[in-house]
């Protein structure tokens, strides 16, 4: 099993802004708005989520984490706020916005020089219950991985069709 290290998880965590910028920004409308379907989400979705998350989910849930309070439960996170959130915002307003949301959080967690057993602190989720702060770290990297993994899905979808044969060896069109 792999060890969570925090300075390598803020590695890719200080990247995800600049990857998503370089992937999106001035791009036509069409490929940023583009769902697999219905309930599913586009680019500029996923930024907005993205926004959302890092106002009111990673630091404030470690905030609570490394807390003395006597009840450490997380509030709920909504998961669809940026539907409403992010209207009449620009793509390139919410990737700004990401960029330095990040940053601070990023300070916020590199202050806070959390110790390997820190790491073993709990708190209680909604719906998953006792969870470590170690698993809230290394969520937070394979939620902004997964993020970007659905981002290029959801983009590459666009061409399903027109690739013709070639469909059977690119996975990002069916997976």
């Amino acid at each position: 099993m792999t060890q969570l290290v925090i300075p390598e998880a803020i590695a890719v965590l200080e990247r995800t802004p600049a990857t998503l910028r370089a992937l999106l920004l001035d791009l036509p409308a069409p490929w940023t708005t583009a769902t697999e379907g219905p309930g599913t989400w586009s680019p500029y979705d996923v930024i907005g989520h993205l926004v959302h998350g890092e106002r009111t989910d990673w630091i404030p849930r470690l905030r609570l984490m490394l807390s003395e309070a006597p009840e450490r439960t997380f509030a709920p996170f909504d998961r669809e706020a940026m539907l409403h959130e992010s209207l009449g915002k620009s793509l390139g307003d919410l990737l700004d916005e990401f960029a330095a949301l990040r940053a601070a959080n990023l300070a916020v967690l590199r202050a806070a020089a959390i110790s390997s057993a820190e790491c073993s602190r709990t708190a209680v989720h909604p719906s998953l219950g006792q969870v470590s702060l170690g698993n809230l770290l290394a969520t937070w990297v394979a939620h902004d991985l997964g993020h970007l993994v659905q981002v290029a899905r959801v983009m590459a979808t666009r061409y399903r069709e027109e690739v013709g044969p070639w469909r059977a060896y690119l996975r990002v069109l069916d997976g």
